[in-house]
């Protein structure tokens, strides 16, 4: 029961922590929360493995923060006193702002920098010369301030986190890590946090962690089908684009959005097609500047967007492509030497999207852990959630991998089968073969410059003029169409003629506005609009299963 819970007022933690903590909404810890901060805080070393969206974060930035502060009550020196590890620049940033919010009542106390962005290292400096308390960086960029002696852990140092453990040989930090743990002092407090127990997070473990407790929290990695809904749909390419069209414009897929793909060229590519429908939606990948990809997460969890298109980059490739790359011949060289990717970039693992209703797998993960993080952004905490995930022929065998790893003793986390019957939209498909003629290979990589361009742009006054214009901040958006397809309007609205008749009552493919205004004058009798009544904080992808009207495919539905 809930109220044997151990609460966060009986953990013995600063009342500071407690009001930032009740600022923040948390009236109780959640289960990793209330089995590792008591531990942390008798100082033990702590291997956690627990489920993506489970307040892990918070499980190790409590008791972290309660250290210093209890410190500095003995030795009131300025001094570097935590390392906190991340495998990406988003992440970085993610971690600062928690702990933030959580000093929130000791702000003079506990200082706390992210070292993790793309600044020069000259220009962090004077930030570290004044010894903030915690340090938040990726180990590349942590070793090379500790290289350039701009950092010193030696003397100082009391406690190393390590966050997404699983991570970051994956990413290509091992040789940066064993370098780095040189430069640390023999005794130290240390944190593993991972969504994943896996062979490089043992390894891990045995070059930090002295005699840890480990903690393996809910044998599911995802939630239960109770909170989160996994269905799979098989479609080949054509079909993918025909049903993320129908999903999106009649508005059967209510609530925040992501929208994975597996290349940077196909995230323009989709965008793109959207647009011929005006459809806005955000694009996150690697070659976008790490400000405007950190901003289009904040502006995403504000609600300023309700799609983002987002890149799997470093799941979808071998983790040793980026050298294997370098080493092959000048030609693929030249060819991509204009497309800076950043190697610290990650979305699909670690960030905290917020209230995000639905993930889309638009292209199949290539691995069994790519799928459980990029599904873990939806369902968090205790959210419910919807995963649909688009499979080609070709993939089934990777499906059956994923869904031998997610069902072990639990066949509540299976994928399901959609019985979406395809010939309820065949109306649909010359309207997205219209559109994708529009969207050729020389629009995508006009699209991709045009973007990069624009993103430089603002990345630069998000440095400068808008560190002192914060309200300017929320004017620059990046869900703008890139327009460099021939846009044809025909296609911007959808006639009533082309939904089935069993979508007719549920789908909405104009703004209330509109719909309101065409409404008014017709007679009684005509169906109207009634997704957002009878569907709101139902599953959105319910939507499918009608039990009125029939159509030349019969009743929609489950097969």
């Amino acid at each position: 029961m809930a109220t044997d819970r151990l609460q966060f007022h009986e953990m013995g933690i600063d009342d500071r922590i407690l009001k930032a903590l009740a600022d923040l909404g948390w009236a109780q810890p959640t289960l990793i929360q209330e089995k590792a901060i008591p531990l942390a805080l008798e100082g033990k070393d702590i291997l956690a493995r627990a489920r993506t969206g489970s307040g892990k974060t918070a499980a190790y930035a409590v008791p972290v923060i309660q250290r210093i502060l209890t410190s500095k009550q003995n030795v009131r020196e300025q001094a570097v006193r935590v390392l906190i590890l991340v495998p990406t620049k988003e992440l970085g940033q993610q971690v600062q702002a928690m702990i933030r919010q959580l000093t929130a009542y000791c702000a003079r106390d506990v200082r706390v920098a992210d070292i993790s962005g793309k600044a020069d290292l000259s220009a962090q400096r004077p930030i570290l010369m004044e010894k903030p308390d915690v340090v938040v960086g990726t180990p590349s960029r942590v070793l090379a301030h500790l290289s350039a002696q701009s950092l010193d852990l030696q003397a100082s140092l009391e406690t190393l986190v390590i966050d997404e453990a699983d991570l970051l040989f994956s990413f290509g930090f091992e040789a940066d890590l064993k370098s780095l743990l040189c430069h640390l002092p023999k005794i130290y407090q240390s944190f593993l946090m991972s969504a994943t127990l896996s062979e490089d997070v043992q390894a891990l473990k045995e070059l930090l962690l002295h005699n840890p407790v480990i903690l393996k929290l809910q044998g599911s990695q995802l939630p239960d089908s109770s909170q989160l809904q996994q269905y799979s749909v098989q479609c080949e390419e054509e079909d993918k684009f025909l049903l993320i069209y129908t999903l999106l414009k009649l508005h059967l897929v209510q609530g925040k959005t992501l929208v994975f793909v597996g290349a940077v060229e196909r995230c323009y590519r989709l965008k793109l097609f959207l647009e011929q429908f005006s459809i806005p939606t955000c694009v996150l990948n690697s070659e976008l500047p790490v400000h405007s990809r950190c901003h289009i997460i904040t502006q995403f969890n504000q609600g300023f967007y309700d799609y983002i298109i987002a890149t799997d980059e470093q799941v979808l490739a071998d983790p040793t492509t980026t050298t294997a790359q370098a080493a092959e011949g000048k030609g693929k060289k030249k060819k991509n030497a204009g497309r800076a990717k950043d190697k610290e970039y990650g979305v699909s693992r670690g960030i905290d999207f917020q209230n995000v209703s639905n993930v889309i797998n638009f292209d199949f993960p290539a691995t069994v852990e790519s799928y459980i993080h990029r599904v873990g952004r939806t369902a968090r905490a205790d959210n419910p959630g919807t995963a649909l995930t688009f499979i080609s022929h070709t993939e089934l065998p990777l499906l059956a991998e994923v869904e031998d790893a997610l069902i072990g003793d639990n066949t509540e986390c299976a994928l399901k089968p959609y019985g979406f019957k395809m010939e309820e939209i065949e109306g649909f498909r010359y309207r997205c073969r219209d559109a994708m003629r529009s969207v050729t290979k020389q629009a995508v990589r006009e699209a991709r410059l045009k973007e990069i361009k624009q993103e430089l742009l603002n990345s630069e006054k998000l440095k400068t003029y808008f560190e002192d214009n914060p309200r300017d901040l929320q004017l620059l958006r990046h869900d703008k169409d890139l327009h460099p397809a021939v846009i044809k309007p025909h296609l911007k609205n959808v006639p009533e003629y082309l939904i089935p008749p069993t979508l007719r009552g549920v789908a909405n493919p104009m703004s209330g506005r509109k719909r309101r205004r065409r409404e008014k004058p017709k007679p009684d009798g005509v169906v109207k609009t009634t997704f957002k009544k009878d569907f709101r904080g139902k599953n959105p992808l319910k939507s499918f299963h009608y039990t009125g009207g029939r159509s030349r495919g019969g009743k929609a539905g489950k097969s």
